[in-house]
C-alpha cells in the first residue's frame, strides 16, 4: 500500500510542477509579447538607435518581477519608461540644435 502512496504522491507531484512550469512559461510569454506590442506601438517614436529603449523595457521588466503581480504591472511601468526614454531624447535633440546654433552665431 505504501508504494501505491508513494506512486501517487509522485505523480501529484509532476503534475502540479508541470502546472507550475506551464504558468510561468505562459507569464514569460505573455510579458514578452507586451514588450513586443509597446515597442511596435512606440516604432514611431523610436530611434534608429533602439538600444535605449529596449533597456527602458528591461528595466521596466526587472522592476516588475520585485512584485506580486508582474504580468499587471509590467506594460504600466515599460510605457512609462518609453515615454520618458523618448522626452529624454527630444531633449537631447533640442539642447543639441540650440549648440549648433550657438555655435553659427558665433
Amino acid at each position: 500500500m505504501n508504494t501505491t502512496n508513494t506512486s501517487n504522491n509522485l505523480t501529484t507531484e509532476s503534475t502540479t510542477a508541470n502546472y507550475y512550469v506551464r504558468s510561468c512559461k505562459k507569464l514569460l510569454a505573455g510579458i514578452e509579447q507586451a514588450k513586443n506590442r509597446i515597442l511596435n506601438e512606440f516604432h514611431v517614436t523610436l530611434e534608429p538607435q533602439h538600444k535605449p529603449f529596449q533597456l527602458a523595457l528591461n528595466e521596466a521588466e526587472a522592476l516588475a518581477w520585485q512584485t506580486a503581480y508582474p504580468h499587471l504591472l509590467f506594460p504600466s511601468l515599460a510605457v512609462e519608461k518609453i515615454q520618458s526614454v523618448a522626452a529624454w531624447q527630444a531633449r537631447q535633440r533640442l539642447v543639441h540644435q540650440q549648440h549648433l546654433a550657438f555655435a553659427e552665431a558665433a
